[in-house]
């Protein structure tokens, strides 16, 4: 470090981490959002079409923040952007602030690193496929790049047998069938081709006039694309490359409501020649699902809202993604969501016909925080036993009613009444619409059991024996043919 020794290294850590403890949730809800924009366009590659239909039915993901941003456990790569929504640290300049974010590569060194773990916890909570942050915004890479040093296999980790950490990452979620998603940050920080020390970092975008210095630019452009190349041809089958930096955009897709978002946006374009990324992208990897978020039109094959579920069902292929806890990387003493909050959620999307990828950010030393295995261990208990309700199903017109959300499959309509934590399980539910066909059973997806239900005024009232009540944890999913 130049101008902060060691000792003032963790000076900085120290007061940073007591500095953030309460207040890192406001931080990862702030000007970093990617808002879910009111234009889609669907792909006509029969292949991604085929490949997008696959996806669709997994349903439930895990999401994988993992970055030097672990060491100290704060808010992944934003800190050193210079927008007015964050703050720093007293006591240390903005430049000092960035020199000591990127040394923590130096002590960057996760020596319990365990992909085959985080696989594990991911197929245990019923998780189908993984999307895996091969750099974010600061620009640290977690593989082995060859268009940078800025990269995990260059620290103190470069000679573990498992340096090269997203081939690994992938290769584990693999061996658990999952699709696997490599996640991409479109602006680089650290690049001095995007952000050039000639000039300030006032905020997340390029810090120069493309126009004024196109060689430039262009030089960043081919960086981006022999990066993403590196990926698409050196790391195994990847099924979904999400490109995360959306204010990376052509001009021309800028919109008032891309504007209403509120974030910082240049008078020039700022485009990475996606046409050249995907051409290349989809000869390596025919299929290959694009989710270049919130830039409407032939790169965001499907939509990506964060932290939030549409307020109504969707026709297209959308995700929600969201955090086990208020943070997408670790951070000490997380408050993490109970299981039943994650289960209702995910219930809430696919009956508006989407998918949920879950945010979980592995610790420092490279596993996954402890508190957080029981909780997926027990969404993968319910999804064991209630998956058909969830998996390969569709949504509905009538999705909802009440306490209760509706999905379908080609055999069966499913109601999946949500129960409140902490309450006790009532004798009844009951729900408005979607009735079953007359003189059809009910059953209880969980166990097969067949219940007693009474119609009357298109209002469906289930009784629950004591057996069901005792056993019901989150939500109880009921199968029945439909009118």
């Amino acid at each position: 470090m130049r101008d902060l020794s060691y000792s003032k290294f963790f000076y900085v850590l120290a007061v940073l981490l007591c500095s953030l403890a309460g207040s890192n949730s406001l931080f990862a809800q702030g000007g970093n959002l990617h808002e879910q924009s009111k234009i889609y366009q669907a792909p006509i590659d029969p292949q991604v079409k085929e490949k997008l239909a696959v996806w669709g039915d997994q349903k439930f993901g895990m999401l994988i923040h993992w970055g030097v941003y672990a060491v100290p456990g704060i808010i992944e790569s934003w800190q050193i952007c210079s927008e007015p929504w964050l703050e720093r640290p007293e006591g240390i300049s903005y430049n000092d602030y960035k020199k000591w974010y990127w040394n923590l590569s130096s002590v960057f060194n996760p020596v319990n690193f365990d992909p085959d773990q985080w696989a594990e916890a991911a197929a245990d909570a019923g998780m189908k496929y993984v999307v895996f942050t091969t750099k974010h915004h600061d620009g640290f890479n977690m593989f082995d790049t060859q268009q940078t040093d800025y990269k995990i296999t260059n620290g103190p980790f470069k000679n573990h047998p498992k340096a090269n950490v997203a081939k690994y990452v992938f290769e584990a979620f693999r061996k658990k069938d999952f699709m696997i998603g490599a996640y991409f940050s479109k602006p680089d920080w650290h690049s001095q081709d995007f952000w050039w020390d000639k000039y300030a970092t006032p905020d997340r975008n390029v810090n120069y006039d493309i126009r004024k210095y196109p060689e430039k630019w262009k030089s960043f452009q081919d960086f981006t694309f022999n990066q993403i190349s590196e990926l698409m041809h050196d790391y195994g089958s990847i099924d979904i490359l999400w490109l995360d930096g959306g204010w990376v955009r052509p001009r021309e897709t800028v919109t008032d409501e891309v504007r209403a978002w509120g974030a910082p946006i240049p008078e020039f374009s700022q485009e990475i020649d996606m046409p050249r990324i995907a051409k290349m992208a989809r000869e390596a990897q025919p299929g290959i699902i694009f989710a270049d978020r919130t830039v409407h039109g032939p790169y965001e094959n499907y939509q990506t809202p964060e932290r939030s579920i549409p307020e109504t069902k969707l026709d297209h292929p959308w995700e929600t993604n969201m955090t086990l806890g208020n943070n997408w990387g670790y951070v000490p003493n997380d408050n993490f969501k109970t299981s039943a909050k994650v289960i209702h959620s995910l219930i809430e999307v696919v009956a508006k016909g989407g998918n949920m990828l879950l945010g979980v950010g592995p610790q420092p030393d490279g596993l996954l925080p402890p508190d957080a295995i029981p909780i997926l261990t027990e969404i993968g208990d319910w999804l064991d036993t209630n998956g058909e309700a969830i998996y390969g199903t569709h949504a509905i017109d009538n999705y909802h009613s009440e306490a209760t959300y509706f999905t379908a499959n080609d055999k069966n309509t499913f109601a999946i009444t949500l129960l409140t934590e902490g309450e006790a399980v009532p004798n009844t539910v009951s729900w408005e619409g979607n009735p079953p066909k007359k003189g059809s059973s009910l059953k209880l997806v969980s166990t097969g059991k067949k219940l007693n239900y009474t119609i009357k005024d298109n209002v469906v009232t289930v009784r629950l024996p004591a057996s069901v009540r005792n056993a019901a944890k989150a939500a109880l999913a009921f199968s029945y043919k439909s009118e």
